[in-house]
């Protein structure tokens, strides 16, 4: 049994989203994303497939240049290689499942640029 918690000992950057791995199992990998209001993940895409769950506040996701403006408790998913990028709306908690043949230094990187 592994055990992890999306609101225990937040973190938050100044300047950028910061990201944390809370679950790496045999088939995925379960990644926390804080985000201030204002901060942004630039448009990139993954080669697998993602789910990503907005456990709080509001994300703008843009999709191939379409804004979708999700909430708590809204869920995405996109095929490996869909364009999409991240604003926060509102300080932001996101909760990114990563296939477990994708890494969490590739989302580091794009939470980075």
């Amino acid at each position: 049994m592994k055990l992890a918690s999306l609101t225990k000992d937040l973190e938050y950057n100044e300047n950028k989203p910061a990201v944390k791995v809370l679950m790496d199992t045999d088939s995925s990998r379960e990644i926390r994303i804080t985000m201030k209001k204002g901060q942004v993940m630039k448009e990139h895409k993954t080669p697998f497939p993602i789910v990503v769950e907005i456990f709080e506040g509001e994300i703008k996701f843009g999709v191939k240049g379409e804004s979708h403006f999700l909430v708590k408790g809204d869920l995405v998913q996109l095929d490996g290689d869909v364009p999409h990028d991240l604003e926060a709306q509102a300080d932001s908690t996101v909760r990114l499942t990563l296939s477990k043949f994708d890494t969490a230094e590739r989302v580091k990187g794009v939470a980075n640029s």
